[in-house]
């Protein structure tokens, strides 16, 4: 696997990340801890270094997985966490944000913990708080990296004006939010900002949270657990609209020999050199497959084609629910 550094950071990383979140939270009834740490671990044997996890995870659960899987090389991999959501101290989401500095300490102590590690090498604010300032929040994080006990600081699904803000406080390393060919707004305006500054990009759902891969139909069913139940863009009529994207998809990666799933991971690390997709699953398979893609190479009348054939079709659908999309920075 080769590597990438996130921006001027000089925080380097496998080119592909893993995204644990799906082992625990998210996609229906989580993988029990076995499972998840052979996953991980498998990822490792295959030269993943980057490991995406977050507190509201479960919560917690994640980061206990995560932990247990990476402990024996902790050294060889880094690991991303998150604060921000509003977690009671018995792990109950109580909803909401809640980016105060002494919670952010609080997070970080207690994820150091579950983590099994000295340091957190990238402490990502998940959601911009608008209660508390953003210079209050980089302050918060540049007192961790003084003491050690982080390395970078991250914040995900922020807007530019957040972004300036916090990186004058404390530099911001990596900027996480939702990017691919099913979600292509980062490019209007944040990725030009990433540039500017010196930000690496982490995208996560890079497969469209499945959609990309080409398993999903509008007759697919979800686990009741799964939140693209809530998702409108995952609705039946707008999945069915939205299958003329991936029978696209299907037909490149066709010509190239490959999958839908590696042509959409491709696409995305021939965007910008600084970016780091982070895909997840559950099955070893799909871990193969998926960093199968970082090997797969575009030409340019490929990316040509791909734009030409995919950056016309219309897609339907929110891609989140109207409570998560109020928590969007814009």
């Amino acid at each position: 696997m080769k590597t990438r550094q996130l921006g001027s950071s000089g925080l380097e990383v496998s080119a592909l990340g893993f995204g644990c979140m799906g082992l625990s939270f998210g996609y229906g009834p989580p993988t029990d801890t076995r499972t998840g740490v052979d996953l991980i671990r498998a990822a490792v044997d295959r030269g993943v270094t980057f490991f995406d996890t977050a507190e509201v995870y479960g919560p917690w659960i994640n980061e206990e997985v995560v932990g247990e899987a990476l402990a024996p090389v902790r050294d060889r991999v880094q690991i991303a966490t998150k604060f921000g959501f509003n977690i009671g101290d018995d792990g109950q989401n109580l909803g909401g944000l809640n980016s105060r500095p002494e919670r952010i300490r609080q997070v970080a102590e207690a994820s150091l913990k579950r983590l099994r590690t000295d340091r957190i090498d990238l402490f990502y604010q998940h959601r911009v708080d608008p209660a508390v300032p953003m210079e209050d929040v980089a302050g918060a994080v540049r007192d961790l990296i003084t003491e050690g006990k982080v390395a970078h600081f991250g914040m995900s699904e922020a807007g530019a004006d957040a972004i300036r803000r916090a990186h004058a406080v404390q530099p911001v390393a990596a900027l996480q939010s939702e990017y691919s060919l099913f979600w292509r707004e980062p490019e209007e305006a944040i990725l030009p900002l990433l540039e500017d500054l010196g930000i690496g990009f982490v995208p996560f759902s890079p497969l469209g949270k499945g959609f990309l891969t080409g398993a999903i139909t509008a007759e697919t069913r979800f686990d009741a657990g799964d939140f693209r139940n809530s998702v409108p863009r995952f609705d039946e009529a707008n999945r069915q609209a939205n299958l003329a994207l991936v029978e696209q998809l299907k037909l490149i990666a066709a010509d190239k020999g490959t999958t839908p799933a590696q042509i959409a991971l491709a696409w995305l690390l021939d965007q910008k050199p600084w970016i780091v997709p982070i895909p997840g699953t559950t099955k070893l398979h799909r871990l193969e497959e998926n960093l199968g893609g970082a090997e797969v190479v575009l030409s340019p009348s490929d990316l040509a084609a791909i734009e030409a054939r995919l950056g016309e079709i219309d897609l339907i659908g929110e891609r989140y629910p109207p409570a998560a999309q109020a928590m969007i920075n814009r």
